[in-house]
Parts: structure tokens; C-alpha cells; sequence
């Protein structure tokens, strides 16, 4: 009885084996993704210099502060934005703005400001018609001085109420990277 015992478990546990190693298992999904360094480039709608801010930490939370890099605006001007986020850790360089787009449903940015008179709206939308933020358009008013924060939420509420409008409150989600730049209008 005591043979028949271990020769069933045997059969058990190859069973279990060989299909735990089936290569048609689905994949897992991927983590969060580290985002080394974050690019928010605004360039002027009627033609002028680039405003570039930039966050830089390659050695990702908790190690060696992040280089923050701001801008200084024009006042009374639109500007259209663009974010760009890579992951500079690893090689080669992995483009997280693309991973961002391609699942876009699941991400929103949302931008925030203590400048009098600047506002960010959504210049794109993601393949359900809500807001992503990769593309921007930032407007300036008067003078003043502030930071523009910069967040990253994966699987907001996007239907949730203000979500829609870039308000955060509801939306929910993870955040997976939020960055206060500082900002100048002149």
C-alpha cells in the first residue's frame, strides 16, 4: 500500500509540473515601471525658444535625491506640451511614454499649479475618448511664480466625477510618479 502511495504522489506532482510549465499560460502583467527621468517640453504655438523641465533620478526612491530642473514661461502665451518618460535604469533605455499610450485606458496625468492665471488642459485622448496627458496645452496669463505638478496615476476612475476635467480628488488609481517643477512667468 505504502508503494502505491508514493507512486500516485509522483504522478501527482508531475502532473502538476509539466502543466505549471505550459507555454501557453498567460503572462503575468508587468509591474509598476521605474521612471527615471520625466521631460516636459513646452514649445511656444507662435513659434519661440522651447521651455524644457526635467526630473532626473536614476537610481529610483530612496537613493540619491532627483535632479529637478524648472522653466521659466512667458506670460500670455500658449504653449503646447509634451511629456516624455524613459527608464534610464535599465539598457536600453525603456520609453515609458510608449507603455503609457499603449495602455492607455489604464493611465491618466494630471496637472496641477499654484500660478495664478496658468492653466493645463488635455491635448489627447485615450483609445475610449478620456483624457491621457502626454500632450498638453499650457496657458499663461499674468506674471508669477509657482510649481506645476506633474502625476501619474495608473487605473484612475476615469468616469468618476472631475476626473474628467484633470481633477484628481476622485480619480482614484496608484500614483506612479508625481513631480513638482518650478515654474516662472515673465
Amino acid at each position: 500500500m505504502f508503494k502505491n502511495y508514493r507512486t500516485v504522489l509522483l504522478v501527482v506532482l508531475g502532473a502538476v509540473f509539466f502543466t505549471s510549465c505550459d507555454k501557453d499560460d498567460p503572462e503575468i502583467p508587468n509591474g509598476e515601471e521605474l521612471i527615471t527621468t520625466v521631460t516636459y517640453t513646452m514649445t511656444p504655438s507662435g513659434g519661440g525658444t522651447d521651455v524644457v523641465m526635467s526630473f532626473r533620478d536614476l537610481d529610483g526612491d530612496g537613493g540619491d535625491e532627483p535632479v529637478i530642473v524648472g522653466g521659466t514661461l512667458a506670460a500670455n502665451t500658449t504653449y503646447n506640451g509634451t511629456l516624455e518618460l524613459l527608464n534610464e535604469a535599465n539598457d536600453p533605455t525603456i520609453d515609458i511614454a510608449e507603455e503609457v499610450s499603449e495602455e492607455d485606458i489604464d493611465h491618466q496625468f494630471f496637472f496641477q499649479t499654484d500660478i495664478t492665471d496658468l492653466t493645463v488642459s488635455y491635448s489627447d485622448q485615450d483609445s475610449q475618448g478620456n483624457p491621457l496627458g502626454i500632450s498638453s496645452t499650457v496657458v499663461t496669463g499674468g506674471t508669477g511664480s509657482g510649481q506645476i505638478t506633474i502625476i501619474l496615476r495608473h487605473e484612475p476612475n476615469k468616469s468618476a466625477a472631475g476626473v474628467s476635467d484633470g481633477m484628481i480628488d476622485n480619480a482614484g488609481g496608484e500614483t506612479d510618479i508625481e513631480i513638482s517643477f518650478p515654474v516662472d512667468v515673465n
